[in-house]
């Protein structure tokens, strides 16, 4: 009879500082969608909060888990100082990628702390992998959703699996005794290295043929 493998979770100090640190640069993101849009403070604010607490709201509703920022005010304060932050910057000072890359710092950092957050709740390893998937996604899929322009998940160049490189690694470097701040910090440098060189040089995975 096969044996099917277990990852035990153990904490680790790095962990909340992953998931700060991606809903700070998840914020960023949507602030820097309101302003590509010349929209007001109320709005940056709006975009700002959407981006970073939505994927951590979706992956807590499906593990079961209490939504985060209803329970403490200061991942929503962070998205709001952020949003304030980028409204009283000159859009000229940011580079033409900088989206794209707080958007992938953001990916790696919440694709880490996600399957932590799913794994501490006694969720299996690969859903685990996925709710970290989900966090690292749905909050620039609703930043896109709410500005009209294409979802971020449906470009061509790598996004989605930059995400599950970054999760399925965690999972996978727990699996094999890797202590949990060596495999958060591994597993976040891949997801982020991943992206940043899709956005680099547009790397993709073959399309469908038909």
């Amino acid at each position: 009879m096969a044996v099917v493998p277990t990852v035990v979770h153990a904490s680790s100090a790095l962990l909340p500082y992953l998931d700060m640190a991606g809903l700070a640069v998840f914020a960023a993101s949507g602030a820097l969608a309101a302003a590509g849009m010349r929209k007001t403070l109320v709005t940056f604010m709006f975009f700002a909060a959407l981006t970073g607490v939505g994927g951590g709201t979706v992956r807590d509703l499906l593990i079961g888990a209490p939504v985060f920022w209803m329970h403490d005010s200061t991942f929503i304060a962070i998205c709001l100082v952020t949003a304030l932050a980028v409204w009283c910057t000159p859009q000229r000072i940011w580079p033409v990628q900088a989206l794209e890359w707080f958007d992938c710092i953001g990916l790696g950092a919440y694709g880490v702390f996600g399957t932590a957050k799913a794994l501490s709740f006694g969720v299996a390893p690969l859903p685990a992998a996925i709710m970290g998937v989900v966090s690292a996604c749905m909050g620039g899929i609703f930043r896109d959703l709410l500005a009209g322009v294409p979802s971020i998940v449906l470009r061509p160049e790598l996004y989605i699996t930059a995400a599950a490189v970054a999760a399925g690694g965690y999972v996978g470097l727990i699996w094999l005794g890797v202590p949990v701040a060596i495999a958060s910090l591994l597993a976040f440098g891949a997801g982020v290295v991943l992206r940043g060189a899709a956005i680099r040089w547009q790397l993709s995975l073959p399309a469908y043929r038909g």
